[in-house]
């Protein structure tokens, strides 16, 4: 839930596609909408997100030389 509320207060256009296959996790998805972080709590995530050191590449070559095409 913490997550889809934070993907929905990034920018109004995206919008967040959880898969599931149990109906209560469907539910728990949904809820995530009623969840709304403070602008504080958005900050410490942005924080402790900055923290995370990225290694490799998104996508294998073959599969990078299709972005954007």
């Amino acid at each position: 839930q913490i997550a889809l509320a934070w993907l929905l207060a990034q920018k109004p256009w995206i919008a967040p596609i959880p898969g599931t296959t149990k109906l209560h996790r469907l539910q728990e998805n949904i809820d995530g909408a009623n969840v709304f972080l403070s602008a504080n709590e958005l900050h410490k995530i942005e924080i402790a997100l900055a923290a995370i050191k990225i290694s490799g590449e998104r996508y294998p070559v073959q599969l990078q030389a299709r972005v954007g095409k």
